[in-house]
């Protein structure tokens, strides 16, 4: 048996089996479902292959244990939580402190927010900027950028020729760009 036959079988199903049966074989079966997730979790925390295989191994022993204790309702949710306090626990055991985690994650949503800021501020100088342009340029500009036309439907809406058209935007761009530097360095 390799566990194919309870392919559609519910964790919660599983789970009553292995209650009324204490078939070890049907929490092999369900633990044999999750060992990735429990191995991405540990990875997650440990940043070590081998630690994490290791905290898999006695994750699936404690687990064994728990089971026999007390029933559990949702298997995936109290997996997890099992998984993530054994290494917290582990982190704490050696000393390392995931706080360095959450000032890292603070520290990249601070550049992520920054970014954002930047585009934003990009973006108002782009709109500015526009206005500036000529109008044929304005025009070709809107249309290739924002309303994703192409030459050739910017030719038919315009009446420009391809050539002018294609000239509009290269200019446009140009000029868009110098006039956007102009005003970074105010």
């Amino acid at each position: 048996m390799n566990g194919k036959e309870f392919k559609h079988t519910s964790d919660q199903d599983l789970l009553l089996q292995y209650h009324n049966t204490r078939d070890n074989y049907l929490l092999g079966v369900l633990l044999q479902r999750y060992t990735l997730l429990l191995l991405g979790v540990c990875m997650k925390y440990l940043k070590n292959e081998e630690a994490a295989k290791d905290a898999v191994q006695q994750i699936f022993l404690k687990v064994i244990h728990e089971l026999q204790r007390y029933p559990v309702q949702y298997f995936k949710s109290w997996l997890y939580t099992i998984a993530r306090n054994h290494c917290l626990m582990q982190l704490r055991k050696h000393d390392v402190k995931p706080v360095n985690d959450i000032k890292e994650n603070i520290a990249e949503e601070e550049n992520f927010l920054q970014r954002e800021l930047e585009k934003e501020k990009l973006l108002l100088l782009l709109e500015a900027s526009l206005d500036e342009l000529n109008d044929d340029q304005k025009t070709c500009i809107t249309l290739f950028y924002l309303e994703k036309k192409s030459y050739q439907q910017i030719s038919e809406q315009t009446g420009f020729s391809l050539l002018q058209v294609k000239s509009f935007i290269q200019n446009g761009k140009r000029n868009l760009k110098l006039l956007v530097e102009k005003k970074l360095h105010k």
